[in-house]
């Protein structure tokens, strides 16, 4: 049977993986976090390293260690979260701005969970062999929210099931959201990242 760390040695490692300057939005630096981890104070720890892997370059390494220790201590939107941010740096990064129809023109007439569990369908401009509209699939993350409902709008990230079929798109790009008929919802492209992996 293979060894495997516990979530608190997993967050030591990760610590080991950044580079001394780094820090998150707030200020606290890789030495706080050291402080933070004497103090056992593992939430807080994960919450600061995911914070400071979203502001700099980190590995898909780092993100897979913090996911694996996001799964230990049971927290599961961190650890799906981490595991999103290391298909980025293996894959790219898709930003857009998203509009959702209102309930009374689409399909929708509830919110869905903003943690990249949606799947929708997307008309990103490709075309079939005979020239018919292909949709293309790209799993959903809502920044900054629980959820997104209706008529609402937020910057959303993409992670799309075939990477290479979107690396087409630019900022300012418009591209439309599909569950089914009509549109649900309309987004412009915002940031586009190839993988830094």
């Amino acid at each position: 049977m293979q060894h495997m760390d516990d979530a608190f040695t997993l967050l030591r490692q990760a610590v080991d993986l950044l580079l001394e300057e780094a820090a998150a939005e707030n200020g606290q630096t890789v030495g706080d976090v050291h402080e933070d981890i004497g103090r056992q104070e593992w939430e807080m720890v994960l919450g600061v390293l995911i914070e400071i892997g979203d502001l700099h370059p980190v590995s898909v390494e780092f993100w897979d260690l913090l996911a694996e220790a996001a799964r230990q201590m049971m927290l599961d939107r961190s650890r799906r979260w981490c595991e999103w941010r290391g298909w980025e740096v293996r894959h790219g990064t898709l930003r857009a701005t998203l509009s959702l129809v209102g309930a009374e023109e689409g399909r929708r007439r509830t919110a869905f969970p903003a943690d990249g569990r949606l799947r929708p369908m997307w008309d990103i401009g490709n075309r079939t062999a005979g020239g018919e509209r292909e949709l293309n699939i790209a799993r959903l993350w809502v920044e900054c929210a629980q959820e997104l409902g209706p008529g609402e709008t937020a910057d959303v990230r993409l992670a799309p099931l075939s990477p290479e079929q979107w690396r087409h798109l630019k900022c300012g790009d418009v591209i439309t959201m599909h569950e089914a008929r009509p549109v649900a919802g309309t987004a412009t492209v915002i940031e586009v990242l190839p993988p830094h992996a």
